[in-house]
């Protein structure tokens, strides 16, 4: 035991070098997300998370979007505690039957104008979890219970595949690309 211990004490870490940043194309993919948003809503993009069932890996890449890399309060995208001040609803993870009533609600308090988008695999109706009598229908995806305007697959979807989702919405929202041209499952 005591040969163990020394090893793990004196040997490096097997890891994977972590990936370089292109810090220029987050830049611009945050400054035009930010000049869409302050052109559709004449503000910052307000976002509500919600988690319906998922296996926490989207929100981990949610939670992402706040650290000191990508750092979204810079691009003028905020998350809030309340879908009374959200423009968008981003939910995660198949909707149980437990969560689907809350979800119901959390969207009729969102004020108009509002989107929902289904950010990852199981929100889509195609992950992990998809055959469960836990879910929502037999897939447990977003769709069975509110309209949903974005789906942003991955399993899960990287931050910049988030930002791209919303930059996509908002210019969608504009009329700028057509409806059919987002990403979608």
């Amino acid at each position: 035991m005591r040969r163990l211990y020394f090893h793990s004490l004196l040997s490096r870490a097997v890891t994977e070098p972590a990936p370089t940043p292109d810090e220029r194309a987050l830049a611009e993919l945050g400054a035009s997300l930010r000049a869409r948003a302050r052109a559709r809503l004449g503000r910052s993009l307000a976002i509500r998370e919600v988690d319906a069932g998922s296996c926490n890996g989207c929100e981990l890449e949610i939670h992402a979007l706040n650290n000191a890399f990508y750092d979204l309060e810079r691009f003028g995208i905020r998350f809030v505690a309340s879908p009374r001040h959200a423009d968008v609803l981003l939910v995660t993870g198949p909707v149980t039957r437990n969560m689907a009533f809350a979800l119901k609600r959390a969207f009729d308090c969102t004020p108009d104008p509002k989107w929902v988008v289904a950010a990852g695999d199981c929100a889509c109706g195609r992950g992990l979890f998809a055959p469960s009598y836990a879910l929502e229908g037999e897939d447990g995806a977003v769709a069975r219970v509110l309209p949903v305007d974005l789906h942003i697959p991955g399993c899960p979807p990287t931050p910049v595949d988030l930002l791209r989702g919303l930059l996509a919405l908002l210019e969608a929202a504009d009329g700028r690309i057509p409806h059919a041209a987002c990403p979608t499952c």
